[in-house]
This record gives C-alpha cells, sequence and structure tokens, in this order.
C-alpha cells in the first residue's frame, strides 16, 4: 500500500475519486496529507469529512514559492507520503518538491500533451476547434507539463459540445483513470527508464 500526499487549489473532484476508488477497494493506498494552495478550497472538506489531515496555504505563503514548496515537503515528509498527486493544484511545483519526489510526483492535465499545456488545456483545445482532445497523467519534472507520460485517454468533441459539456466529459474520465493509473503505481508497474519515458508493465 502506497502512502499518498494529495495537492490542492479548488473543489477537490480528483481528491474524491481518489477517496471513492481507496474505500471501494480498488486503490491500495491511504491518503496520509491533503494540502491546498487556498484555505477555502472545498476540497479540504472533502478530506477532513474523511479523516485525512490537512494542511493550508495562503497566497502570503507563496510569497517565496521556494519557501512555500520546502514547507509543503517538510510536512509531507512528517506525513510519511511515498506519492505526491497534483490533483488540480493550481501551483507550480520547484526544485524543493522535485528533488525531494523525484519520479514520484503524479500530475493530471486536461488535455493530450504535449499539446495545449498550462492552467487552460480543456479550454484552449475547445477553442482551437480540434475533434479530439483528453486527459494526460505525467509525472512532474522542471520541464512545466512535459514529465514523462504515463497514460492518455482520448475524449471526442461532438459538433453540439459546449466548454461545459466538454468539462464535463473531461473530469468523468479524470475520476475514472486517475485512480486507475494511481493502481498500478501501487502495484509497482510504473517506472521511468534511462531515456525519460514512464513504461507500464
Amino acid at each position: 500500500m502506497i502512502r499518498l500526499g494529495v495537492l490542492i487549489s479548488g473543489s477537490g473532484t480528483n481528491l474524491q475519486a481518489i477517496i471513492d476508488a481507496i474505500s471501494a477497494g480498488r486503490l491500495e493506498a491511504r491518503i496520509v496529507l491533503v494540502v491546498s494552495s487556498k484555505a477555502d478550497a472545498y476540497g479540504l472538506t472533502r478530506a477532513r469529512e474523511a479523516g485525512i489531515p490537512t494542511l493550508a496555504l495562503t497566497r502570503d505563503d507563496y510569497a517565496d514559492p521556494l519557501a512555500a514548496d520546502k514547507r509543503i515537503v517538510q510536512a509531507l515528509r512528517d506525513a510519511g507520503a511515498d506519492y505526491v498527486v497534483l490533483a488540480g493544484y493550481m501551483r507550480r511545483v520547484r526544485v524543493p518538491l522535485l528533488d525531494a519526489f523525484p519520479n514520484r510526483i503524479v500530475n493530471i492535465h486536461p488535455a493530450l500533451l504535449p499539446s495545449f499545456i498550462g492552467a487552460h488545456g480543456t479550454a484552449d483545445a475547445f477553442a482551437y476547434g480540434v475533434k479530439v482532445t483528453g486527459v494526460t497523467i505525467h509525472f512532474a519534472n522542471e520541464d512545466y507539463d512535459r514529465g514523462p507520460i504515463i497514460a492518455q485517454q482520448a475524449v471526442a468533441i461532438a459538433e453540439d459540445d459546449t466548454l461545459e459539456s466538454l468539462e464535463a466529459k473531461i473530469h468523468a474520465v479524470e475520476h475514472e483513470l486517475f485512480p486507475r493509473v494511481l493502481q498500478l503505481i501501487a502495484q509497482g508497474r510504473v517506472s521511468v527508464g534511462e531515456d525519460g519515458k514512464a513504461r507500464i508493465l
């Protein structure tokens, strides 16, 4: 069983999907800490209702991003986290976190990387007019949104889709794919080779 530290910034729907997968026995993991970059994020309520310890940072804490990441690293280490899960965390992870958890920071992105990097992947794909977008799960590294890709799942954009309906499709895929990939990690089936590519055994 792996121990997860989950970083969030908002409502925490992916956090809830992970909590639910653990409760259902589909994910052999335990969430040891939830860290939020916003003190009023609803994801903190989800964590507390599940009995998970939390740490809430404020905008002032991020005035020095490196100091904020060092604080997060210490909290994750104190909690005994093996892996860090970025579940809608809207802050860039920096050297302190990357060095503390090399190839152990798992991010979810609402587009098929390397297309539509950045914080608005779904909206950018929709605005561009592509016919297929999707979800990417990858290891975070110093190259923003370009770390080793673990898994991707395509989502077709229908002619009558709106941005809101596309977002709903993306979220549905995220909530199924993220726990499934974390279970592969828990089973020791995901590795990063010398070529920098992630592989599923």
